[in-house]
């Protein structure tokens, strides 16, 4: 497998997907047309991408049923709302063809609300549950759970609600997966069973009962449950 799992398509003094753009062009060598899926977002969404995708030098195909994925040479889910992507991909019955081309080497690209999708379940987004999907479990590419723009405690701030730390927690006292707090700025890289920390920002790895573990960029992160 071949994968690029962005926690966020814009990081604060860059465009859409400027600063992942080195790593989508590295996954992406060798291929001209991506096909993008857009269901996590309402309005032109294919288009942003379309235009910007045309500047890296690749063509866009909007996928709306499995026809466009089955004849894919790379795939691209976009951020949004997570529950919304979901409950989409259930509908037009999308799950399997992609992990199936997935695992037969077709390169996938997520971001944020895709890179959500990518993992066992979305149990660890920061999404509203705008709307129920049929179930919470995704397209377990990966082992592993993560929290994209994940977000440290100001320690100065008034505010008492939750922090993402706190979040995680919860989760595992109910569940035995690990996460990976995906601050922006950062990206994986998985080529099959190695899975690669890029970008700019260091990652925080989540284990049941453990303390949280730093992972700097460039750093492979062996993640077992």
């Amino acid at each position: 497998m071949r994968l690029l799992l962005i926690s966020s398509s814009v990081v604060h003094g860059y465009g859409y997907l400027d600063h992942p753009e080195p790593e989508i062009r590295r996954i992406l060598d060798g291929i001209s047309t991506v096909a993008f899926v857009p269901f996590a977002l309402r309005g032109p969404y294919t288009e942003k991408v379309r235009e910007r995708m045309g500047r890296m030098g690749f063509g866009v195909t909007e996928v709306r049923s499995r026809r466009e994925i089955e004849t894919a040479d790379a795939i691209f889910i976009g951020g949004g709302n997570s529950f919304r992507l979901l409950k989409r991909m259930y509908e037009t019955e999308l799950l399997d063809p992609i992990r199936e081309r997935v695992h037969a080497g077709v390169p996938y690209i997520g971001s944020s609300a895709g890179t959500n999708v990518a993992t066992p379940t979305i149990r660890t987004t920061n999404d509203m549950p705008i709307v129920y999907p049929p179930s919470f479990d995704a397209l377990g590419l990966v082992r592993f759970q993560i929290n994209p723009h994940y977000l440290d405690a100001e320690p100065d701030s008034t505010h008492k609600g939750e922090t993402r730390e706190d979040r995680i927690r919860e989760f595992h006292e109910e569940n035995e997966t690990a996460v990976v707090g995906l601050r922006e700025g950062s990206a994986l890289r998985v080529e099959d069973d190695v899975v690669t920390l890029v970008g700019s920002r260091p990652a925080r790895v989540f284990r049941r009962g453990q303390e949280p573990v730093e992972v700097e960029p460039g750093a492979e992160l062996r993640i077992e449950n």
